[in-house]
């Protein structure tokens, strides 16, 4: 997101259902003995539709021959697939300087911030009858963790120069060290160090991951500012820039959205924005007053009520995308409409944005971003 004998449970729990399954789990029974009968599974999650980038209502977008991806220095709206070859710069070459992996270890002991929670396991939540786009969750309580945190330091970095960098979650990000390899010997980025930081466990509401990248505040931000940044420095012997236009995020799902808010809350720290899959959608745990539904809020009433940022965004999101992943039927669960939405205001905004609808592709999906992630970083740091 131990066997204890004859008492132990298994509790199942599946998005797609309301309910839990709970099934006991004890010595056998003796043959004259009829088993308690046993609650059948619900039906697996149902498959996402393929939707079709040219439907009503979605943006206007060009589409681009199979197996090319827009140009580094191209804004608005693309269309790529259905094939996803890796780029060649996402292979790792000989005669390329490679850089240092250093791996860090955070324990939540240790924060101020993200002391630690996490939901039982085989458990999600209950929609709030009241309110359809609310999910209470009773199940989630106070919880230790252990994240790490992998830095990429180039070989080109000099020691002692303030260098950009980018901060990626759901850590560490092997895909993203080898390009930055690749991109950064050919001068098509800048020399920056890359910190992949894990999530501090579970998924969705009621999790420590959920609470970290869901939350519509700057608080990730200022967990990566004051407690992750400073340990970088001291532990790998790097100074990292406080230039916000030296600094991007970047993540994909609920990773994604967490990428957007450290940006959108905190645009003294962060100006660049990278997002696979970007979970704009009603998900937050828990309920805000202020921003009811969620993630959803960039594209239904904040982006579009707010003087521009100064804030430069790459997004994806696969035709296959998710769709009403859980129990909620709020309308505020298509990751498409969702990713469409932004599009659009930004548009509207004036944002400096480049939008890929990418065929034949899922949530996150490793081949898109193997495809285009180099592309994508080039387009990401222009103007640097």
């Amino acid at each position: 997101m131990n066997t204890v004998g004859l008492r132990a449970a298994i509790v199942v729990g599946l998005f797609s259902a309301g309910q839990p399954v709970i099934a006991q789990v004890g010595a056998a029974a003796p043959t004259t003995q009829t088993p308690a009968a046993q609650t059948p599974p619900p039906p697996p999650r149902p498959v996402p539709p393929t939707r079709d980038p040219h439907t009503p209502g979605y943006v206007q977008a060009k589409e681009l021959p199979d197996g090319e991806v827009p140009p580094a220095g191209a804004e608005g709206n693309f269309i790529i697939g259905p094939t996803h070859n890796p780029a060649p710069d996402m292979t790792v070459r000989d005669g390329v300087p490679q850089g240092t992996i250093h791996t860090l270890t955070m324990n939540s002991a240790d924060s101020k911030i993200y002391p630690g929670i996490a939901r039982d396991a085989g458990t999600f939540g209950t929609v709030d009858p009241a309110d359809p786009a609310k999910l209470v969750v009773t199940t989630s309580h106070p919880a230790p963790y252990t994240r790490r945190v992998t830095v990429y330091v180039p070989k080109q970095y000099v020691p002692g120069t303030a260098a950009p960098f980018i901060v990626g979650a759901d850590g560490p990000d092997q895909l993203l060290f080898t390009a930055l390899d690749n991109l950064i010997a050919q001068k098509r980025v800048p020399i920056m160090i890359a910190i992949s930081i894990a999530n501090g466990s579970g998924d969705a509401q009621g999790s420590q991951r959920g609470l970290e990248y869901d939350t519509m505040s700057g608080r990730y931000a200022e967990f990566v500012e004051t407690e992750v940044l400073p340990l970088v420095e001291k532990q790998t012997n790097v100074k990292l820039t406080k230039d916000p236009e030296g600094r991007a995020t970047m993540g994909c799902s609920s990773g994604g959205s967490a990428a957007l808010s450290m940006a959108w809350y905190h645009p003294e720290l962060y100006h660049r924005v990278l997002t696979y899959s970007g979970t704009y959608v009603n998900q937050q745990w828990p309920s805000s007053a202020e921003t009811p539904h969620g993630a959803w809020e960039y594209h239904e009433r904040l982006i579009p009520n707010s003087p521009p940022k100064p804030i430069r965004i790459w997004m994806e999101v696969g035709d296959r995308d998710l769709f009403n992943p859980n129990l909620m039927r709020d309308n505020m669960h298509d990751w498409v409409v969702a990713n469409e939405n932004m599009a659009k205001v930004l548009a509207a905004k004036g944002y400096h944005y480049q939008f890929v609808f990418a065929r034949n592709a899922g949530h996150c999906d490793r081949p898109v971003k193997q495809q285009t992630l180099p592309a994508a970083l080039e387009w990401l740091w222009k103007g640097f």
